[in-house]
């Protein structure tokens, strides 16, 4: 059971918090879909003491989002504090650290996962976090640096002695980035040393991953990252097979271009137009994976910057798409 605060969820799915992903309109997208708890991008807390807007912006969220993590980031003992209490400020229903950022310019520095090189740092920075705020503080976090230094067993438990209330593990290393299988074993490992909810991330790509995960560790909940940038119908179809053994709801043509417009339509209520269209980019091999004729769509989709000629051509694709016997629909590979 996911229990948190007043959060109380049985196999929760969860969305990560993820950089130029999980902003407002992207949360609301997945919440749409099925996520339980939705996570903010990463809020760096030497910017929030800066007070860097664009920092200060990334903790923006609206009520229908909860329930609701703000994540933060850093290196510096003070500032993480700080941060943690202006979090609070904004009451999410969860303050979560980033002890598992992987990339070398955040890593290298002493910040996301960088804190596994120092677990007694990490366990006095969040353990300060924890008396410095009275929402809940959770922990994000990888196995351990590299193969050699795989501390999360110790860690766990120490986290949980001052205070932290959940934690979820991506259960590779470090230095393993998203490559190699991840080690779900230690998440069930995990599970026998703590009472807090333990959460897992990593290598879930599909329903099918979530039931997995759910069935071989005894996670309180799934975390999906990547797999969701791709396929944010995951969230639907992990619950249908969850509580049906089957996905339910057949993903047509229809259902796919009515959501990539859906979403961008949300993305451009929150933002401005030039702000939207460009990085929007990264969504549509998702939204068109397997459909018949999808690369010629996704060429000219490139050249588009503004809504109304990308609509025309998604939904004149679409009528294309629908003329045709239902298996010729998707892609020949």
């Amino acid at each position: 059971m996911f229990s948190v605060g007043d959060i109380n969820i049985e196999k929760a799915l969860l969305l990560a918090p993820m950089e130029d992903v999980t902003s407002i309109p992207f949360r609301i997208l997945c919440k749409g879909l099925g996520a339980d708890v939705v996570y903010t991008e990463f809020v760096n807390a030497d910017g929030l003491i800066r007070k860097n807007q664009k920092t200060a912006d990334k903790m923006d969220f609206l009520e229908e989002e909860r329930p609701l993590g703000i994540q933060i980031y850093g290196g510096n003992l003070e500032p993480m504090i700080e941060s943690a209490k202006i979090s609070e400020a904004r009451n999410p229903d969860i303050i979560d650290i980033n002890a598992g950022c992987w990339v070398k310019k955040v890593a290298t520095r002493g910040a996301g996962a960088g804190l596994l090189r120092d677990p007694d740092y990490l366990v006095q920075m969040a353990g300060e976090c924890v008396k410095a705020v009275d929402k809940p503080v959770t922990v994000k976090t990888r196995i351990g640096w590299d193969m050699e230094e795989i501390v999360i067993l110790d860690v766990a438990r120490r986290l949980e002695d001052v205070g932290v209330k959940a934690l979820t593990i991506h259960c590779r290393t470090r230095q393993m980035g998203h490559k190699g299988d991840p080690l779900w074993e230690y998440v069930a490992k995990v599970k026998e040393l703590v009472e807090m909810p333990v959460i897992l991330n990593g290598g879930v790509f599909t329903a099918e991953d979530v039931k997995r995960a759910f069935d071989e560790t005894n996670a309180d909940g799934v975390m999906i990252a990547r797999g969701a940038i791709d396929h944010p119908w995951i969230f639907r179809e992990a619950k249908e097979l969850l509580e049906h053994g089957k996905i339910v709801t057949e993903l047509t043509p229809r259902g796919r271009i009515e959501t990539a417009l859906q979403h961008l339509q949300i993305e451009l209520k929150y933002k401005e137009l030039r702000r939207v269209i460009y990085p929007f980019r990264k969504y549509y091999s998702g939204y068109l994976k397997g459909l018949h004729g999808a690369s010629r769509i996704r060429q000219e989709l490139m050249t588009l910057v503004e809504y109304e000629p990308i609509e025309a051509l998604l939904l004149g694709y679409l009528e294309e798409l629908e003329k045709l016997p239902k298996e010729d629909q998707q892609a020949i590979f």
